[in-house]
């Protein structure tokens, strides 16, 4: 009976790192895919160098049992510029350019999917 328990507990164990791997490689692969998608969306804005598109980064912090990974750009100040517009000098607005949030709802919905099927697959 014990041997059993001691059976159990490492299969259940075993199953757990493949799926805790499987959840962090699949943040980096989404995490990928969001920058190169953010930078194939913002190619078609000509800003001054171009430095707003090459600026796209990911970050992937891992812990014993957790995975964070954020996409963010070395032009930080443009970002919420070009997403909501802004006043400018004259008492107008710039036009809004909403290329972060489908992007991440995109990376989010993907994230889920992938997650389950590791879960599923135990991989």
């Amino acid at each position: 009976m014990a041997n059993d328990l001691n059976l159990i507990n490492k299969i259940l164990r075993d199953y757990s790192d493949e799926v805790q791997e499987g959840i962090t490689r699949v943040a980096k692969e989404v995490a990928d895919e969001g920058v190169a998608k953010l930078q194939a969306e913002t190619s078609t804005y000509k800003i001054r160098t171009g430095k707003y598109n090459r600026g796209w980064r990911k970050k992937t912090e891992e812990g014993a049992r957790y995975v964070h990974a954020t996409i963010s750009n070395k032009e930080y100040q443009l970002t919420h510029l070009l997403e909501y517009g802004h006043a400018t000098r004259n008492g107008g607005r710039t036009r809004a350019f909403p290329h972060i949030a489908p992007v991440e709802a995109y990376c989010n919905k993907e994230f889920e999917k992938r997650v389950e099927q590791v879960i599923k697959e135990g991989r």
